[in-house]
């Protein structure tokens, strides 16, 4: 690394299926250099003999200057490739990134316009081979963008009206619009619709800030879908340990500016929403190791910032967050009404904040943790995952795999690589990390492995099996310590991974994110883009292509041989169909009483499956997320089960039973959290 600024030291301590068209794989390449080599291995041990990048498909390094030049071309050329692309009269392209490989081959990323308005879900990626020649697109969406008309039918205040009263219905504070809303083509699921897109903005319940995006039916007003822009991680993080940071002097003091990163800046502030003022520092010792302190927080994330810029540029050429040099920035929220225990990103403001804790509560600011905020800005500037559906899962686990990358990268003697998120912080009072890549379930709410009904789940629960898939195609499955943690991955089948080696795992995932994936991809596609990225880096009949395919067949995405899932035989099931009233939380606060449900599994031989469907029919006056729903196994392991907005019809939850005996006395545990509706489970099974 080469940094111009002076170094100091401080002290301180997260749908439409994506149709991808056209892949080319190319034969495995040989006499890869002994510098790429070293490079592979630097942050993994590889376990198969082929795991060297073929040097072609590496990213190019380019100028500022050269990245302009590219992008200008796109745009000079948009219309011939939307002629070229079959557009209809009424679309147009907007290129947004324009990324290059060492061989010469383009890939350009586009939004789509339909009669002038922005098409959400409508993003594709246009590949060129060094002549020119288009070599494959993958779409967002597959479907035609035509409309009926382009007038909307309902007014912009009736949208507006009903983004706040969403908004608040599901806990956001201080609600307000933060922009005017926009008229858009709707093509993420099914058939494309003229909606409004309406913004709402305010705090969570735990203070985080909100940047809820509603969109609405233009002709009925019916909602459409819903997300939070604004990318969140909870808990109470300690991180401690002298480390370097960079900084810029101003008169008689020092400013906390990373000039050799972008100008990266990190600043205090009393709120989420406003910029604050720059944190500054007479002796430019920043922080004295303690949540007391609020320098102790921005050494911290100022830190993250740094090791998140070096990791990108170091390993992927990537110049920054949105590879265009500039350095993003960090806010650290002092004071009450934030949220001490909270992180988030948004793509408002171009940063990550962080809240500053206090004697009492540690900043959440650990090195996973701020390089995980800062990885939802990659994404938001590449694929554009949105979060809503599998992308929503994808979207999470991409910082979650960054994050580890990271961590591994820096390889701390205070932190030590590992395949946790958020190790350091107790934020479940058990001391179990946040997540935890090996074997996600461990963790309540989250799925080891991919079902059909994951895409109903929020971005964090979704992230499980591609969190699975990056450890067991980085260390293979099984049981095993690496820097002293012990981990032991399962597979869905009982088979055993082979590990390809981190290092070849993350340049397949970053490779995936950059060139192949959309803003509407699934858990399908990811696996398509994966095995085409490996294909590219290290050859379509290597070992590494196979191993990427195995791991992900063990996660449940497509099988071993890489045909899709073939069906399976119903098991057994058993029901419980008396109504089980849960009683409402006293008005006081506090939880209401627990009431319990069973079955009775019988002549079920051996062990639960690892995809235990728990389907129960709730109804409800508010929202069943208000209720907390377990399921206890014989032994009395319990199973967290995450419920849905608004959902009234039956849900089915899948959890990794295979550790249980299947026979035995199996509960379904209901408890109402907060006084604001009146709950009752109708019925609830079992299906083996």
């Amino acid at each position: 690394m080469r940094r111009s600024p002076r170094t100091v030291t401080a002290l301180g301590a997260l749908a439409a299926a994506t149709a991808l068209l056209a892949v080319v794989l190319p034969p495995a390449t040989a006499g890869a250099s002994t510098e790429a080599a070293a490079s592979s291995e630097a942050a993994g041990t590889s376990a198969v003999p082929d795991a060297v990048p073929r040097p072609g498909a590496l990213p190019a390094r380019l100028s500022p200057a050269q990245k302009a030049r590219l992008l200008a071309d796109a745009v000079d050329r948009r219309d011939g490739t939307a002629r070229a692309l079959g557009l209809g009269a009424k679309e147009r392209l907007a290129p947004t990134s324009v990324l290059k490989d060492a061989d010469g081959t383009l890939h350009t990323r586009y939004e789509r316009t339909y009669a002038g308005l922005p098409v959400l879900g409508g993003d594709l990626v246009v590949r060129t081979g060094p002549t020119g020649a288009v070599q494959g697109v993958n779409r967002a969406t597959s479907a035609r963008i035509t409309v009926p008309g382009t007038t909307p039918s309902r007014t912009a205040e009736a949208a507006n009206a009903f983004a706040l009263g969403r908004a608040k219905r599901t806990g956001t504070k201080e609600a307000k619009a933060s922009r005017a809303p926009r008229a858009v083509i709707w093509a993420a699921s099914g058939k494309p619709v003229l909606a409004w897109e309406s913004v709402v903005g305010g705090r969570r319940a735990d203070g985080a800030p909100s940047d809820l995006h509603v969109i609405t039916n233009a002709a009925t007003g019916a909602e459409l879908y819903r997300y939070d822009a604004v990318k969140h991680a909870t808990g109470d993080t300690q991180y401690s340990g002298k480390v370097r940071l960079e900084s810029t002097r101003y008169g008689a003091h020092h400013g906390l500016v990373d000039a050799g990163r972008g100008g990266h800046k990190t600043y205090r502030t009393h709120s989420h929403s406003t910029q604050g003022t720059l944190f500054t520092d007479a002796d430019d010792i920043w922080g004295d190791g303690t949540s007391a302190n609020p320098q102790t927080a921005a050494a911290d994330a100022a830190y993250g910032a740094r090791a998140t810029w070096d990791y990108f540029e170091d390993t992927h050429a990537r110049h920054g967050v949105r590879d265009d040099g500039d350095g993003a920035s960090t806010r650290i929220v002092a004071g009450a009404g934030y949220g001490d225990r909270s992180a988030s990103w948004s793509e408002d403001c171009f940063c990550a904040v962080f809240g500053a804790g206090s004697a009492t509560v540690k900043p959440f600011t650990s090195l996973d943790i701020t390089a995980h905020e800062m990885a939802h800005g990659v994404t938001a500037s590449t694929a554009r995952l949105v979060y809503y559906g599998e992308a929503g899962g994808l979207a999470e686990a991409t910082s979650d795999i960054f994050a580890t990358s990271i961590e591994f990268a820096n390889d701390k003697p205070a932190d030590r690589g590992d395949y946790l998120i958020g190790e350091q912080v107790d934020f479940h009072g058990d001391g179990r990390p946040m997540r935890a890549q090996d074997r996600p379930a461990r963790i309540g709410g989250l799925a080891n492995y991919w079902h059909a009904g994951l895409g109903r789940f929020d971005g964090s629960n979704a992230a499980g099996p591609a969190n699975h898939w990056f450890y067991l195609v980085s260390e293979g499955s099984g049981a095993k310590t690496v820097n002293g943690v012990a981990y032991d991955s399962p597979t869905v089948d009982g088979l055993p991974v082979t590990a390809i080696g981190r290092a070849a795992a993350e340049r397949i995932w970053y490779r995936a994110l950059t060139r192949y994936l959309t803003s509407n991809s699934t858990y399908a596609d990811a696996r398509t883009a994966t095995l085409t990225a490996a294909a590219d880096l290290f050859g379509a009949n290597s070992a590494v292509h196979a191993n990427v395919r195995e791991a992900w067949g063990a996660v449940n995405v497509g099988t071993r041989s890489g045909d899709p899932n073939p069906p399976t035989t119903p098991g057994p099931v058993f029901a419980n169909n008396t109504p089980l009233p849960v009683p409402d939380a006293p008005v006081n606060g506090g939880p209401g009483e627990l009431v319990s449900s069973s079955v009775t599994v019988t002549s079920v031989p051996g062990r639960a499956p690892a995809l235990l469907k728990v389907t129960v029919d709730a109804s409800h006056t508010g929202w069943q997320s208000d209720v907390a729903l377990h399921l206890v196994a014989p032994d009395g392991t319990q199973y967290f089960l995450r419920g849905n907005y608004g959902l009234v019809q039956p849900v089915t939850y899948v959890v990794d039973a295979s550790s249980e005996t299947a026979d035995g006395t199996w509960k379904l545990t209901a408890q109402d959290l907060y006084n604001t509706d009146t709950t009752r489970v109708n019925n609830w099974k079992l299906s083996f």
